[in-house]
């Protein structure tokens, strides 16, 4: 996806009609001593960048800012096969959870930034105390029904129960960083046991838009899957489809953003994604995560649509333990691929 070149004034535009639905409006300053060149590599949603480019457009008119978009699982790859060469094709990062970040770190890829903004993150939010990576966005693990087909006494209101029931699916953790994410903290609170269970029910693994879809025909019963992508139906397409915040908790995985070391990097423009990255952390930036449906990281922020209050969701969550998910990964995912059945890539 190339930055498209609009004057600042049709970028505005497009970034107040980019969306179906009625988002508020955001005002931008554009900041034209960014310049240059800067690659990020992402695995947010595709149709969600699409919403950011037009902001950064307008926001960094004189930068030509590019976004490879890709699942968890296939950015892992293509760095790993970047790194043969000591660089990597990317200036930035944002990516699912926090493990993959302890890793680069660990490796020597990032860059050590003292973020102007971070004084604007949620005290509740973790980032790296020597600023190799901040959360950018909350997406939250969360359960999902349609009362037009179940009744909600036919659901779990747990993660742990959620385990017990019939036609259910969930997301490939093979694939997906949150998915990872979510399955380490699954196995920390309720063991391999869990994942039996879920063997035993014959979950299906697979895509969150295809148990949306099934579960919209009534083909699932209750789903395990991001917050953002029940939201976004409810939003565009009047959905009946529900969010339940588990009671034993929500899977909170705060996805981060980091910059690239600049000698390791495709266009050694670290002062300009410095830049970017605090931006990020503003309340204008953070507006266009709030917008895709996700939770923002910084103080005094409402919700994204028809969601709860971010704090009401990190003060009952189900713990992660990024450090274990990162060493343990491997494990993790073949701990996994031993109880439940995941279908070939």
């Amino acid at each position: 996806m190339k930055k498209k070149i609009f004057s600042l004034f049709l970028a505005t535009l497009l970034l107040f009609t980019a969306c179906a639905n009625d988002q508020a409006e955001v005002d931008v300053d554009a900041d034209e001593s960014v310049q240059g060149d800067i690659m990020i590599y992402t695995s947010i949603y595709e149709d969600i960048i699409d919403q950011i480019i037009p902001v950064l457009d307008a926001k960094f008119p004189n930068a030509n800012i590019e976004f490879f978009q890709g699942g968890t699982g296939a950015i892992q790859s293509k760095i790993a096969s970047e790194m043969d060469s000591g660089s990597l094709d990317c200036d930035m990062m944002l990516i699912a959870e926090p493990s993959y970040a302890l890793e680069l770190k660990e490796e020597g890829y990032l860059h050590s930034y003292d973020a102007e903004n971070k004084v604007n993150i949620l005290d509740e939010l973790e980032y790296d105390e020597e600023g190799y990576w901040y959360p950018v966005r909350i997406s939250n693990m969360i359960l999902s029904y349609n009362p037009e087909m179940v009744e909600k006494e036919e659901v779990s209101l747990t993660l742990e129960d959620f385990a017990n029931l019939e036609d259910i699916s969930m997301s490939n953790p093979l694939t997906s960083g949150t998915a990872l994410a979510s399955i380490s903290g699954l196995y920390d609170a309720y063991g391999e046991e869990y994942f039996q269970k879920l063997g035993q029910a014959n979950v299906a693994v697979e895509s969150g838009s295809v148990a949306l879809s099934k579960l919209e025909t009534g083909e699932c019963s209750e789903i395990m899957v991001l917050e953002e992508s029940v939201l976004k139906k409810r939003e565009e397409e009047s959905s009946p489809l529900e969010v339940i915040y588990p009671e034993d908790g929500t899977l909170v995985i705060p996805s981060p953003i980091m910059i690239v070391d600049g000698e390791k990097s495709k266009n050694d423009n670290t002062e300009a994604c410095e830049k970017v990255l605090d931006w990020f952390l503003t309340k204008e930036g953070q507006q266009v995560i709030v917008d895709g449906w996700m939770h923002s990281v910084i103080k005094d922020m409402e919700a994204p649509y028809d969601g709860i209050d971010t704090l009401d969701i990190l003060n009952n969550q189900l713990t992660i333990d990024w450090e274990s998910t990162y060493k343990n990964r491997e494990d993790l995912r073949t701990m996994f691929e031993n109880n439940v059945s995941v279908p070939e890539s």
